[in-house]
């Protein structure tokens, strides 16, 4: 028996006691990154907001087998969200599509979730109504007309059915109930209602295809509303992608399990953890750049030093030479070589080697 056969469903059950310790370090760990970054000036709080998004983005793809060019992803978000961003390029309609859902629903957290919203994100995850070479029903619920909806392995001749979700008569009053859930006001905690909404639309599974994305993009939807910020530093699609086979064997033992949903509360608040601990690497390197930068601005430096200074920051590959600077700020030799020596006087840069071997370094230990 499926967990939408329950005689209840979906009234979940959960024990307090047992998830009571780890909601207690996630509730922590989640104000400790929130406060750090809120010592940042707005310019860094973006490029984390930056960075995150795109590894949401492309993680919550990967998790589905499809790679995302993560420069593209990452130049779509900055143009939507008015971010600086060195090294833009064009992005396809399809990689617009999915950034936009990602914005929608970090950056609209206030408006309510209904049918027409996700209709919408359906949409613009499959603009030309494929998915892959197989045309699919978009902007809409499934119908079944092919069969039951099904989670199946990749063993041909030989396939498993993991899980078979409700019929799709079912579906307008199963996701009517989700959506009036959602937007209403209860005294469910905040991440606990989280990991619910994740596993209660994952388990209607309304669309033909796009439901696990789509899952993921409620999930950052969730989480900005029980943070009441558009802005998020660590990323749970990252953090599955890590563990993809435990989340798969997880939903599916809740799945064909009955409605006391405790063990997958504890698991999904555990893979949050590890994205926020995960997520404090990046932030300190961000707090260190912006501790570099307090002191690099007591300086007049131009245009072209604080764009070479970010890449020195963000890991410069290979050694900086005049010759490449020149080559990256589109100036003469020249032009370079002073604007290098004025940063060595200053202090900021340092040499190295001599002769054909000279390039220049971060001083204070990069």
């Amino acid at each position: 028996m499926y967990i939408h056969e329950q005689k209840n469903w979906p009234c979940f059950t959960w024990n307090n006691n047992e998830i009571l310790d780890i909601l207690s370090k996630v509730s922590f760990a989640e104000g400790s990154l929130l406060g750090k970054m809120e010592s940042l000036g707005f310019d860094f709080k973006q490029e984390a907001l930056l960075e995150n998004l795109t590894e949401e983005i492309t993680k919550s793809s990967e998790i589905e087998g499809e790679l995302l060019n993560k420069e593209e992803v990452r130049s779509s978000i900055a143009r939507r969200l008015n971010i600086h961003n060195e090294k833009s390029v064009s992005s396809s309609h399809h990689i617009d599509g999915v950034v936009e859902i990602m914005i929608d629903a970090t950056h609209n957290f206030d408006k309510p979730l209904t049918y027409e919203r996700l209709c919408g994100w359906h949409a613009a995850l499959f603009p030309t109504g494929y998915s892959g070479m197989y045309k699919i029903k978009t902007a809409c619920y499934r119908d079944d007309k092919d069969g039951p909806m099904q989670v199946v392995s990749n063993n041909r001749g030989r396939e498993i059915v993991y899980y078979e979700a409700p019929k799709a008569i079912f579906i307008n009053g199963y996701m009517n109930d989700f959506f009036n859930w959602i937007n209403s006001k209860d005294n469910i905690n905040p991440l606990i209602k989280v990991a619910i909404s994740h596993l209660w639309f994952i388990s209607i599974h309304p669309f033909e295809d796009g439901n696990g994305r789509i899952a993921r993009a409620i999930t950052e939807y969730m989480l900005a509303k029980a943070e009441n910020s558009s802005y998020r530093f660590y990323s749970m699609s990252a953090q599955i992608q890590k563990e993809k086979n435990e989340y798969y064997k997880i939903l599916e033992n809740t799945q064909k399990g009955t409605l006391d949903i405790t063990t997958w509360i504890k698991w999904f608040l555990d893979m949050m953890l590890k994205s926020i601990e995960t997520a404090e690497t990046t932030v300190g390197k961000i707090m260190v750049k912006a501790e570099r930068w307090r002191e690099y601005n007591k300086f007049s430096l131009d245009k072209n030093q604080k764009k070479m200074i970010n890449m020195l920051l963000d890991g410069f590959e290979g050694n900086l030479t005049s010759s490449k600077w020149a080559k990256i700020c589109k100036c003469s030799q020249d032009t370079a070589s002073r604007s290098i020596k004025q940063l060595v006087e200053f202090g900021i840069l340092e040499q190295q080697g001599s002769g054909r071997s000279t390039h220049y370094i971060l001083t204070c230990g990069e």
